[in-house]
């Protein structure tokens, strides 16, 4: 019963604090002032006026990107491994299995890398003119 009552007093607690700390609505001056501020955080730190969804966009990209480097590195390893092997079959297997496993490494990121570009483009805050079938739907503005 204590157990079950303690249970009540914290979510009662937790209502209670949660309505009292309700967000007040904002002035257009501090929305203007905000946004000013904002800008010129990302400015200071290089990057101009880039959306969030552009940063996380072009951060993922790079990441695709080293990716695909990774497997043209490996391509070229397996490939001078099975030129190299003298008729060696265990070292011809190991190449192949090599090529095998970049090979199915690239089509991994070929999918990441359009399954990202399409949710980026199709995303309202990405700044994208990506129109999906629908018209504006990645411009963030309704057509008209």
């Amino acid at each position: 019963m204590k157990k079950l009552s303690l249970i009540i007093f914290s979510i009662g607690l937790i209502f209670f604090c949660a309505n009292t700390v309700i967000a007040q609505i904002v002035s257009s001056d501090v929305k203007v002032k905000i946004n000013t501020y904002t800008n010129q955080v990302g400015t200071s730190a290089g990057l101009g006026n880039a959306s969030v969804g552009g940063i996380i966009a072009t951060i993922v990209q790079a990441g695709l990107g080293l990716l695909a480097a990774i497997f043209l590195v490996l391509m070229i390893y397996a490939g001078f491994q099975w030129m190299t092997a003298s008729g060696n079959e265990t070292q011809i297997k190991k190449a192949q299995d090599a090529i095998k496993t970049a090979v199915i490494g690239l089509i991994i990121v070929l999918a990441a890398y359009a399954i990202t570009y399409f949710i980026f483009a199709a995303l309202p805050f990405s700044g994208s003119t990506y129109t999906g079938g629908t018209q504006g739907m990645g411009s963030g503005v309704n057509p008209p």
